[in-house]
């Protein structure tokens, strides 16, 4: 039975779905961020079909179901249903609705490990946007309506739309992807044939979403819950993304003081952030030191020791 770990990081928690040895879930929880599933008090500022609530740290929440029989100013309980989503659209308020308990854990059942999943392979992903697959590959874009997947190879058109339909309901496992999504596969005749795609993305997307049939020109849309960014959508975000990935590398470098080489908007998110760097420090048992250098890429960081 695949099972879920947990790995509590500096900035960020990840969570990992294994099967087989590799991770076939996951998802990341930013510190700071509070996540879908979460109670709170809150006042109503703003009523109407967009209602908006403001909890007691400052925080608004877009209400899209309104707050019947609620008047502005009144205090209310709210449940979050879709965290902030970090990077591109930051002006986008989290969303909630009107609940008093009994909502479900934000985060799976999981076990802390002491060996941690390789997460390379799937940050890798995340940075791209290219998922590899035997015979092709697909490209994921985030956009604001949805994250769009195109389907490219070398393989025989009705066997790369299987192969890539395959391929794609897995990424958007692996990489949290929740929301519209819409998946552009070779064209191929027959309905027979359609249908099949359409049930390979069935076998491995659970439950709850909605799909669409493959339509004649190749395209399936998918709708699933969104409750918090996507890796993609998180890896947008670059600087920060970089920061706390170099953040986790270092921690696993042998103990002792450290000095942190990175991008100069790496550098920033880490001096914006001291916390960070004294949680690194206790954890290395070591003092940390910071260093830019304009010539590494954003995903170029490391750690050296002083």
């Amino acid at each position: 039975m695949p099972e879920w770990i947990c790995e509590r990081g500096i900035g960020e928690t990840r969570f990992a779905r294994i099967a087989q040895g590799a991770i076939v879930e996951a998802r990341i929880e930013l510190e700071g961020v509070v996540p879908a599933g979460t109670r709170l008090a809150a006042t109503l500022v703003r009523t109407g079909s967009n209602g908006v609530a403001r909890d007691q740290g400052g925080t608004e929440y877009l209400l899209p179901n309104g707050a019947p029989g609620v008047t502005e100013g009144a205090p209310i309980d709210i449940v979050v249903t879709r965290s902030a989503i970090p990077g591109v659209e930051p002006w986008k308020r989290p969303l909630a609705k009107v609940g008093s308990g009994g909502e479900a854990a934000p985060a799976p059942d999981a076990a802390a490990d002491p060996l941690p999943p390789d997460w390379d392979d799937v940050i890798d992903e995340a940075r791209s946007g290219i998922v590899r697959f035997a015979g092709g590959e697909l490209r994921l874009s985030p956009t604001p309506a949805m994250t769009l997947i195109d389907v490219d190879g070398t393989l025989p058109a009705r066997e790369l739309a299987m192969a890539g339909a395959r391929a794609a309901a897995a990424a958007v496992l692996r990489l949290d992807i929740g929301g519209s999504i819409g998946i552009d596969l070779p064209t191929i005749a027959g309905k027979a044939e359609r249908q099949a795609v359409g049930e390979s993305i069935d076998a491995i997307l659970p439950k709850p979403f909605e799909r669409t049939a493959m339509n004649g020109f190749g395209f399936v849309q998918i709708v699933r819950p969104r409750q918090r960014a996507s890796l993609l959508e998180l890896a947008a975000d670059r600087a920060s993304f970089e920061a706390r990935a170099l953040l986790r590398q270092a921690g696993r470098e042998p103990a002792g003081s450290k000095r942190l080489v990175a991008h100069p908007a790496v550098i920033a998110v880490l001096e914006a952030n001291p916390a960070w760097l004294t949680a690194l420090g206790r954890q290395v048992g070591g003092s940390i030191a910071l260093r830019a250098d304009g010539a590494l890429p954003m995903s170029g960081g490391y750690a050296e020791q002083v």
